[in-house]
C-alpha cells in the first residue's frame, strides 16, 4: 500500500524485455512503445508525483543492466525508490518478464498496475495471482488517475471505471470505461521521461481502433480520430524539442478517414517547406489505398517514404479464411503501384494460417513456399516479414482453435513463445509441426542473405554514379539510395537470422513441440 504521509510519490512504468534474442530485437533497439508514454506523460500533471519510464529492449551502455536481460531493479529501487509500478503487456511474449519485475516490485512493497492487449478477461486472474495489484483494462490515459487518486485518498476502486482487482481472493472488475475520444484534450506525450533509451524513430498516432475485424488481430472496435492539426503539432513539438527526424505513425491503418488524412499530409507538406527540413516518416497501410493516387502523391510530399504493407498470404485460399478480399494476382499489380510512387515498401506476412473445420484445402509445406518465394520475388518487395499465426488471447482465431482442441497448452509452449516465431498448434494436413515451424525461415532466408555484404560495398563504391546525374541530383540519389538501402537491410536481417537461429537452437523448440503436439493428441482423444 502507499506510505499517506509521503509529500511524493514515483510512478515507475516498465516496458518488459523480450523472452530472448528475436527479429523485432533491432527495431526495439531504435523506438519505444507509445502507450507508456500516453500513460506517464498524464500522470506526470498529477500534483505530487514524479514519473519515469524505462524501456528493457532500449537501454543504453548506461543504463543499469540486469546479469541476463532487462534492468537491474535492485539497483533502480535503490536509486530511486518507485512506490507504484506501471507494466505494460502490450506484447504477450513478454509476459514471463512482466510476471518476474511484478513479483520483485511486490516484495520491495510497492502497488503493481498492469495494462496492454494481452490483459483480456481470460488473463485477469493468472495475472492478479503472478505479482500484479491491479489491471488496468483498455486504455490508460484516464483510468490510471482515478486510480492512483483512489489509492491516495483510500476512496472506493468500485467507482474507478475499467479496473481489476483481487478482493477476499474474488476478481472484482469495475464497469467498462468509455473509449477515449477527445485526444486534442491529452496532453502531448513526453518522451523525455524515457530514461536511459536512445530514441531514433518517434512512435506518433492520430488514430485508435481499427474496423476491418480480422480473425487473428487485437485491435478492434470503430476508429476514433484526432485532429491532423493535432497530430503535427506532435510531430512538431519532437522536432523542436529533441531534435527527431524519423517518425512511424502507429494507427494500425493509415489513410481510413481520407480526407483528412489527405489535409494532415498537405499540412506537413507545407511545415517541413516552411522550416527548410524534410522528415522520413513511415506508416501501416492498407494494399488497396494503391488505388487512390491523390492519396499517394499527398503522403509522398509530405516525406512519407515507408509503408509496411499487411499481405499476409499469397494463396487465394488463406486470404478467404482471414477475411481478407483481395486476390493474389491484384495484390501485384496493387503493390507496384507503390513502387512507382517511390516508396519503400515492407511486406508481412502469415505462413500456414489455419483453415476452418470443414474446408477442404490441402497444401503441403513445399509448395506454400514456393507460392511464397514467387510472390515475394514478382512483388520486388524492399524488405519482408514472415510470421507463423499466433493464437493471441481475445482473438476470433484463439477462440477457433480452442474449440477445435489445436492450440498445444501453455505448459509446455508458455506465453513468452507468442511472438510470430514459434508455432503453437496443429497445423493444417498435410503440413507437419516440424515442416510448418521451419518454413518461415525458409522463405526469409531466400531474401535475408550473406552475398549482400558484398552489394553493400559495391553500392559504396559506385556512389560516383551519381555524377552522372549532376543535372539532377535528386533523381541520381534515388537511383543509389535504393539498392544501397536494401542490400544494407538485407544483409542485417541475414545476421539478425542466425542470431535467432542459435537461440532457436538452444532452447531445443523443437523437443518441446514434439511433446506438445503428443500431449494435444492424448488431450484430445
Amino acid at each position: 500500500m502507499l506510505d499517506l504521509s509521503k509529500k511524493r510519490y514515483r510512478l515507475r512504468i516498465i516496458d518488459p524485455a523480450y523472452p530472448a534474442f528475436n527479429i523485432y530485437s533491432y527495431s526495439a533497439r531504435r523506438t519505444t512503445p507509445l502507450g507508456p508514454v500516453c500513460v506517464a506523460t498524464a500522470v506526470n500533471e498529477m500534483e505530487g508525483w514524479d514519473v519515469e519510464i524505462v524501456d528493457e529492449n532500449n537501454l543504453r551502455w548506461y543504463g543499469p543492466k540486469g546479469n541476463e536481460r532487462g534492468a537491474d531493479h535492485e539497483f533502480l529501487q535503490r536509486l530511486r525508490p518507485a512506490d507504484v509500478v506501471g507494466l505494460y503487456g502490450g506484447l504477450t511474449s513478454t509476459i514471463p518478464r512482466l510476471y518476474e519485475i511484478a513479483q520483485f516490485y511486490k516484495k520491495k512493497g510497492a502497488v503493481t498496475i498492469a495494462g496492454g492487449q494481452h490483459f483480456v478477461e481470460e488473463n485477469i486472474k493468472e495475472a492478479l495471482s503472478s505479482g500484479i495489484d491491479y489491471i488496468v483494462i483498455g486504455e490508460g490515459e484516464e483510468a490510471i488517475k482515478e486510480l492512483l487518486r483512489a489509492l491516495l485518498e483510500k476512496g472506493s476502486l468500485d467507482k474507478v471505471k475499467g479496473i481489476a482487482y483481487s478482493k477476499d481472493g474474488e476478481v472484482i472488475c469495475t464497469q467498462p470505461r468509455e473509449p477515449i475520444t477527445d485526444f486534442d484534450s491529452l496532453p502531448l506525450p513526453d518522451f523525455s521521461l524515457v530514461r536511459y533509451a536512445h530514441i531514433q524513430v518517434y512512435p506518433v498516432e492520430r488514430i485508435r481502433g481499427c474496423g476491418m475485424d480480422c480473425e487473428f488481430c487485437t485491435v478492434k472496435g470503430k476508429p476514433r480520430y484526432a485532429s491532423p492539426e493535432r497530430l503535427l503539432e506532435r510531430i512538431s513539438f519532437l522536432l523542436e524539442t529533441k531534435d527527431a527526424r524519423k517518425f512511424f505513425i502507429v494507427d494500425d491503418l493509415f489513410g481510413q478517414q481520407r480526407d483528412e488524412t489527405i489535409r494532415f499530409c498537405n499540412a506537413l507538406k507545407d511545415y517541413q517547406k516552411d522550416i527548410g527540413r524534410r522528415l522520413d516518416i513511415g506508416v501501416q497501410i492498407r494494399l488497396d489505398k494503391a488505388k487512390d493516387s491523390e492519396l499517394l502523391l499527398a503522403m509522398r510530399q509530405a516525406g512519407i517514404n515507408f509503408v509496411a504493407i499487411g499481405f499476409e498470404s499469397p494463396i487465394a485460399e488463406e486470404l478467404k479464411a482471414m477475411n481478407k478480399h483481395l486476390k493474389p494476382q491484384d495484390m501485384l499489380e496493387l503493390t507496384k503501384i507503390f513502387r512507382k510512387f517511390g516508396f519503400l515498401a515492407h511486406g508481412m506476412f502469415i505462413f500456414g494460417y489455419p483453415m476452418r473445420k470443414g474446408e477442404d484445402f490441402k497444401m503441403p509445406a513445399k509448395e506454400r513456399i514456393k507460392r511464397f518465394k514467387n510472390f515475394i520475388r514478382r512483388s520486388r518487395l524492399d524488405t519482408i516479414q514472415v510470421m507463423l499465426p499466433i493464437p493471441l488471447p481475445g482473438t476470433e482465431l484463439r477462440q477457433r482453435l480452442e474449440r477445435e482442441k489445436r492450440i498445444y497448452s501453455r505448459q509446455d509452449l508458455g506465453w513468452e513463445y507468442y511472438d510470430g516465431n514459434f508455432l503453437l498448434f496443429k497445423p493444417d494436413a498435410p503440413m507437419t509441426p516440424e515442416e510448418m515451424q521451419a518454413s518461415a525461415m525458409k522463405i526469409m532466408g531466400n531474401i535475408y542473405q550473406f552475398r549482400y555484404v558484398f552489394m553493400v560495398s559495391l553500392n559504396i563504391f559506385s556512389f560516383p554514379y551519381l555524377l552522372l546525374f549532376l543535372h539532377n541530383i535528386k533523381s541520381g540519389w534515388k537511383k543509389w539510395y535504393r539498392p544501397w538501402r536494401q542490400s544494407l537491410i538485407r544483409f542485417a536481417g541475414w545476421i539478425t537470422m542466425k542470431k535467432w537461429t542459435r537461440a532457436f537452437k538452444k532452447d531445443d523448440f523443437l523437443e518441446k513441440l514434439k511433446r506438445a503436439e503428443e500431449h494435444r493428441k492424448n488431450h484430445a482423444n
